[in-house]
């Protein structure tokens, strides 16, 4: 070590004459550097110092399971963030976790491949606003076979649709070897998939298939936590599809409707849902459940009314109309509007206004009021 400060250039010796050890001791830093040399500023300097300033405070700011700073710093923060872009309309945004749940054969495949077709190429779907830009999208589909997709986007299996190369559809690979723990196991290959594509879009079809008993909260609570998290590492916008059990379809579609719902709900940033129509087996109205990065404005009293439509090869919602969603709901006998009347009035005596009394029983805030008069 001391031959070697000996030798180093940078450093100059007092006495020359005087042994090793003495010298050793009178080492005197040269104070000449050569900041040309190694390509290094006063800016790199003041850089490096903000960089090691900011560090520490983002450490004091951590206080183990929670990060905590004044309202002005979490918004200072937030304006360095993009302004979150629509993706399909109101009903999702960029940078949400979104669940869309309806019943068995409504059509949530359906629509959940025109939205990625959407994205991947960039064209909004007539009705519904798309901000963001053309990108590729990851569509993690668990229901269909590769010949039941074709079938699909084809004309008898001929003529078939030309899908974007931003379209990344994924399949179970039925030759993988499955470990014992299946659940880390489609994890780890989602994150892996979502890594090696640079996706940040993805399309689950279905969340039954990540977590069969996700209707019950302590499993559904995990599954949330682990998308959140991918969401939050990755800065991915997330849909993913969820049915719902058998309802009565005589009444409004609410966010009790989702299959394991209280965790389902409660975790994710936003939420819509297809309804069937009672009028025509071939409408389907949409309806927003949770929303947080605009007003609810598809509401009971304003649903988006749509078409399942395959015009050619491909299969498709088609936007028709607005609508109540009173008007499609499976019509009421006698017994049903008695104990409807009873309802409402029970509502009201709850302190519920008219227009919350509707929108809970997808009644319209007229009939509401005809049967408090009653």
């Amino acid at each position: 070590m001391e031959n070697t400060l000996l030798n180093n250039p940078d450093f100059q010796h007092k006495d020359q004459g005087q042994d090793t050890n003495k010298k050793a001791d009178s080492i005197e830093l040269n104070t000449q550097f050569d900041y040309d040399k190694y390509n290094i500023g006063v800016d790199d300097f003041n850089a490096e110092a903000e960089q090691l300033k900011k560090k520490g405070e983002e450490a004091k700011e951590r206080k183990g399971l929670f990060i905590v700073k004044t309202a002005s710093l979490w918004i200072e923060q937030a304006k360095s963030r993009p302004i979150p872009k629509m993706l399909f309309g109101e009903f999702w945004f960029e940078n949400e976790l979104c669940i869309l749940f309806a019943d068995t054969n409504l059509g949530k495949s359906i629509l959940a491949v025109q939205i990625s077709n959407s994205i991947s190429k960039g064209e909004q779907i007539p009705g519904f606003k798309l901000e963001a830009q053309k990108q590729p999208i990851l569509y993690f589909d668990f229901e269909l076979s590769d010949k039941q997709f074709e079938n699909r986007y084809s004309i008898d299996f001929e003529q078939h649709y030309s899908f974007d190369k931003n379209f990344i559809r994924v399949e179970i690979n039925p030759d993988a070897e499955i470990p014992k723990n299946f659940e880390n196991f489609l994890n780890d290959s989602m994150e892996l998939s979502i890594i090696e594509t640079g996706a940040k879009i993805l399309i689950i079809d279905n969340l039954t298939y990540l977590k069969s008993e996700n209707e019950k909260a302590k499993d559904a609570l995990p599954l949330m936590k682990h998308l959140k998290a991918l969401k939050t590492k990755y800065g991915l916008s997330i849909l993913a599809l969820a049915h719902t059990p058998k309802r009565d379809l005589s009444k409004a579609i609410t966010r009790n409707d989702l299959q394991g719902s209280k965790m389902l709900i409660n975790f994710c940033d936003s939420s819509f849902s297809i309804g069937e129509s009672n009028t025509d087996k071939n409408l389907r109205y949409l309806k927003q459940i949770k929303q947080r990065n605009t007003e609810q404005i598809y509401d009971a009293e304003n649903v988006c009314l749509c078409q399942i439509y395959k015009p050619s090869n491909f299969l498709l919602f088609e936007f028709v109309s607005f609508g109540k969603e009173w008007e499609y709901l499976k019509q009421h006998n006698d017994t049903d509007r008695e104990n409807t009347i009873e309802k409402v009035k029970e509502l009201r005596q709850q302190g519920k206004s008219q227009r919350a009394i509707s929108a809970e029983l997808g009644v319209s805030v007229g009939a509401v009021n005809k049967y408090l008069k009653l």
